[in-house]
Formats: structure tokens, sequence, C-alpha cells
């Protein structure tokens, strides 16, 4: 049976962890990133985890330091979690599609890890364990940007399965 909030009566709500390499978002991604995870509360409680980017630069290997990255990430992932890597190869949703996904993933009684990569994109590893990709379109947008993206469009999905006026404002 659904709540107004679009919650079903007998299950605690499922979480999320947005797990991101890069450190240090600027004051206005953070602000942003912390605004719309205060929205999604209690909805869908949404966690950071920031991985430590592999080494790059001049005479270091740029595979080297993804691999590392890949390798940070799966350790950081929720054991059964359903895995959303961002890509820009992966599948792009509407608003309203999106919604759709995340009651699919609800039914799934699983717990949700949203994965962004670092600047050569995902670890090898990290992409064949992920069981969706997720395109934001085809733009391309600094990391730390796709997580206050990330986080808004989730809120909105939320907002839309609970049937809150956000999406129409």
């Amino acid at each position: 049976m659904r709540r107004p909030d679009g919650l079903c009566r007998y299950h605690a709500p499922m979480k999320a962890k947005l797990i991101a390499v890069g450190e240090r978002a600027p004051s206005w991604v953070a602000e942003g990133f912390g605004e719309y995870r205060k929205r999604l509360s209690h909805w869908l409680p949404l966690e950071l985890v920031e991985i430590e980017p592999g080494l790059r630069g001049k005479g270091r290997d740029a595979a080297r330091a993804t691999q590392d990255e890949g390798t940070r990430v799966l350790a950081a992932l929720p054991r059964n979690a359903c895995v959303v890597a961002l890509d820009g190869r992966g599948r792009s949703w509407s608003s309203e599609q999106l919604a759709q996904r995340l009651e699919h993933w609800r039914g799934q009684g699983r717990d949700l890890a949203f994965l962004i990569g670092g600047p050569e994109g995902h670890a090898p590893d990290v992409f064949a364990r992920a069981d969706e990709h997720w395109s934001l379109g085809p733009l391309t947008l600094p990391h730390m940007l796709v997580r206050l993206v990330l986080a808004e469009q989730l809120y909105r999905a939320a907002a839309l399965l609970a049937n809150h006026p956000y999406h129409r404002a």
C-alpha cells in the first residue's frame, strides 16, 4: 500500500550512495549537493563517498591511475547494491523515465550505488560491475557538477513518485 510520500508502508526507504572520484568539491557544488541531499533524506537517503583520484601528470600512467581509482570504488560499494555507473555511453532518461527506474530499483529491495569516475572515466572492472549505465546526455560536464545534477535529478524523480509539486513548479 502506498503512502502519500510514494513509499510503501511496510518497507524502510532504500538508501543510496554516490561514490565519486575526486575530493574537495567547490563550495557552490557542496552547498547545492547538500541542499538536495537534505531534501531527499526522507525519500532516498543519499551518502557521498569521495574517492581519492589516482596520480596523474608528467611521466605518470593514466591507465594505472584509473585502475587504482577503480579498485577504491569497488571497495566502497555496499553489499548487494544495484550499481549505476554514470557514463556518456550509457542510457539517457527523461526525468519521468528516471522516476520509473527509481520505482523499479525500489521494487528490487536493494540499496543503490551511483558511480562517477575520474578524468578517463571508469576502470574496466568498475564498468563491468555496474548493473546499469546512465548518461546525463551528450554534453561533457565537469565531474563535480555531475554530483549536483545527479542529486537534483534523484530529488526530482522522488518528487514525481510522491506527487510532490516540485517537478511541476
